[in-house]
């Protein structure tokens, strides 16, 4: 055994290449046996097994710059870099992360969980380098699902003038997440199946080199000649005409075309396109039969694949999904909209239902929010489907072209609140604050999975601008689905119960949290009151002037960022109506990044439990009892 031995990346540069592919096969058996226990992402991992090893075998980390895009497929560079032993705990609570991690490791040099942002950083490091007189190696390594974000083609024309030394891998499998789309993935179709061009280009030149007396300068001079071979050979060359010299394809299971490829990449100076073809999933028959499911993987049996999920309620995704079906059928102008998240968003069943209304558009948040703008403008009733995280991509075009527009855009957002395992990167708080201060925009979240539904019905319904309902990674609470779909009057709350002198007002699942506080608080003689701010703009103004009036002690209770979301807006209101003396306590997610472990032990580490409610309840009540507000003026 070989994967035992290696604590560093050091120690794989003395192996053979057939010591390098039997540590490959040892490293494919250690993932699936792990992930069966912790789940992941598998099959991304599965497929750069060969790809990393190569890696660090050439290249000498944390000198040399491995920038992964996304950084989900980097397990291997984990396991390479002394962090195996700690698979255990991968993506729990304070255990390892199912990202790259700056601070868990020297080799990790760059992270994020979006796409498409390993380009921009790997000049960014060549740059630096430059600046300080280094001479190390920079490497980024991207996806062709990544390489279809705008922000790649902008990196690749600012990589192609400038004209620095790195590397650029291009680790096509032809998946993303979910199936390639669009004109690049076609395109790299092409190239992939022609493997002719090199081989040609080369024996094109040895042939010149052969020629007495002139070939060397042939050779030299005959650099046209060899580019008209290139359009003869390979449709559009676009990374050569872009500024980088292309190589490939090459198997990016061939350890050893994988090193040759490198060194020869070695010999060109300049920036480097090189074109490597993995298999999604590689060596666990499973996850290559069906790389899409086995993308991100819950725990699972290693001999038959099938996934030990628990049977529980129907998760709020799969409700939308349901429910678009339902409206989609009674209403033609609705479109889905998704960025190549049609299975993570629950659209696959409306893409079967509906294929001529379900556009994917690819790794492209930004084009998306757009095309709905003009969709909508055009009497269609377009769904962007988007997770809250991914949301994020597209906040210029939300301001200028949805909202600016007042365009009639339903925004689904999925995802909302806190993510779990997939942590900081993907916590789904941040789009209240981002999209509450937008003018013309709607923004709803559902106490449960039945009220989801009819959040779903308003926003069909609603003509006057942008709408959005967000809804979290939970299953919903197993209530009773109606049947018939009413609109809910926008910017109406619910009292879901009565209490007096104290108040909860809560949204999405935080409201169940206050309704069980509220029961332990019954117990003690508090009769505490639970509000369903269902709609987080607008806000209810007469609620809000009725709680103030009878001078009720209030809590804002909400998994969403604490600055700039529902307590923001409370105060807000209260400030414009000049009501100084009402008494508000905050209770949201703090000033900083959320890391992953299980929603539950999320919400304890930020205080969005039962029992903070009640804590917080109690303090309010004890500051009351001295005549005092919470912040000590008194009232």
């Amino acid at each position: 055994m070989l994967l035992p031995q290696i604590k560093e990346p050091q120690q794989i540069k003395s192996l053979s290449v057939d010591e390098l592919n039997a540590l490959a096969a040892e490293i494919r058996q250690f993932l699936i046996e792990k992930l069966s226990v912790t789940g992941g992402h598998l099959a991304s991992n599965l497929g750069v097994v060969e790809l990393t090893l190569a890696l660090h075998y050439c290249y000498d980390s944390p000198r040399d710059k491995f920038i992964f895009d996304v950084g989900h497929q980097a397990y291997v560079h984990k396991m390479l870099t002394g962090r195996m032993d700690q698979f255990d705990t991968l993506r729990k609570f304070k255990g390892l992360c199912g990202f790259v991690k700056r601070n868990e490791s020297e080799h990790d040099v760059w992270e994020a969980g979006h796409s498409s942002t390993s380009l921009s950083a790997a000049m960014g490091m060549a740059l630096a380098r430059d600046f300080k007189g280094e001479h190390n190696k920079v490497v980024a390594i991207i996806g062709d699902g990544a390489l279809t974000g705008g922000m790649a083609f902008e990196a690749l024309n600012h990589i192609g003038h400038e004209q620095k030394d790195l590397m650029v891998i291009l680790n096509d499998n032809e998946m993303s997440i979910a199936p390639n789309v669009g004109a690049m993935h076609n395109y790299l179709s092409k190239i992939r199946s022609d493997r002719h061009y090199l081989r040609a280009k080369d024996e094109l030149e040895i042939l010149l080199k052969k020629i007495p007396a002139i070939g060397g300068k042939l050779a030299k001079t005959g650099s046209r000649l060899k580019d008209s071979l290139k359009y003869m050979m390979v449709p559009g060359v676009i990374f050569e005409e872009l500024g980088l010299t292309y190589l490939g394809p090459v198997d990016g299971h061939d350890t050893q075309k994988l090193i040759e490829t490198f060194k020869q990449a070695d010999n060109v100076r300049g920036p480097v396109f090189v074109h490597v073809l993995t298999t999604k999933g590689k060596g666990y028959k499973p996850a290559e039969a069906d790389s899409y499911k086995w993308h991100g993987i819950s725990p699972y049996k290693i001999e038959s694949g099938q996934e030990l999920k628990s049977v529980g309620n129907p998760m709020y995704t799969d409700v939308f999904g349901k429910t678009l079906i339902e409206l989609g059928e009674k209403d033609p102008r609705i479109v889905a909209v998704t960025p190549a998240m049609s299975k993570g968003s629950g659209l696959i069943p409306f893409s079967e239902k509906f294929p001529s209304r379900m556009i994917d558009v690819g790794i492209a948040e930004q084009h998306a929010a757009t095309m709905c703008a003009a969709l909508a403008m055009e009497g269609m009733k377009p769904v962007f489907a988007v997770y809250s995280t991914f949301m994020q991509r597209a906040y210029d075009q939300i301001v200028h072209d949805i909202c600016r527009h007042n365009a009639n855009v339903t925004f689904a957002i999925d995802r909302a609140g806190f993510v779990g395992a997939d942590g900081e990167t993907h916590q789904g708080v941040f789009d209240v604050a981002f999209l509450r201060h937008l003018p013309n925009m709607v923004l709803m979240m559902p106490k449960d999975e039945n009220e989801l539904r009819h959040m779903m019905k308003t926003a069909l319904d609603y003509d006057n601008g942008p709408i959005a309902y967000r809804y979290p990674r939970i299953n919903g609470l197993g209530v009773p689905l109606d049947e018939k779909l009413v609109p809910i009057p926008i910017g109406t709350w619910e009292n879901v119960r009565e209490g007096e002198g104290y108040a909860v007002l809560a949204c999405g699942p935080m409201v169940q949290v206050a309704l069980d506080a509220a029961e332990q608080l019954k117990r003690e003689g508090i009769n505490l009151r639970v509000v369903n701010a269902r709609f987080l703009k607008p806000v209810d103004e007469e609620m809000l002037l009725e709680l103030a009036h009878s001078h009720t002690n209030m809590i804002v209770l909400e998994e969403a960022s604490e600055a700039g979301s529902l307590g923001s807006a409370v105060l807000e209101f209260y400030a414009s109506k000049h009501i100084f003396d009402a008494r508000v306590s905050l209770m949201g997610v703090p000033d900083r990044f959320i890391e992953h472990g299980s929603v539950k032990e999320q919400r304890q580490e930020t205080g969005l439990t039962s029992e903070a409610v009640c804590v917080e309840v109690k303090k309010l009540m004890s500051l009351h009892s001295f005549g005092i507000s919470k912040t000590g003026y008194s009232s």
